[in-house]
């Protein structure tokens, strides 16, 4: 008999893992990023000495970012001309 392991990712994910799971693509999640996202709630600059830069690795919160997702406005419908 084989046992089935499924994996759950974190709170807290890589891009990769985050464009995996939501389907967001790297040029839409850094738009986000740099637009609307707030640091310290959907993202955030990581480091193992605990004092992070601006150029080290960035974790995604999965569950803000899917509430941000789940309250975005409809799209407008455009107007189509001949």
């Amino acid at each position: 008999m084989s046992d089935i392991i499924q994996l759950v990712p974190n709170k807290w994910v890589t891009e990769e893992l985050l464009t995996a799971t939501t389907g967001m693509s790297k040029h839409m999640i850094q738009h986000a990023r740099r637009s609307t996202w707030m640091e310290g709630k959907h993202y955030r600059h990581v480091s193992p000495d605990m004092a992070p830069k601006q150029n080290s690795p960035i974790m995604y919160n999965r569950d803000e970012i899917n509430h941000w997702i789940e309250h975005q406005s409809p799209a407008k419908r455009r107007r189509i001309s001949a």
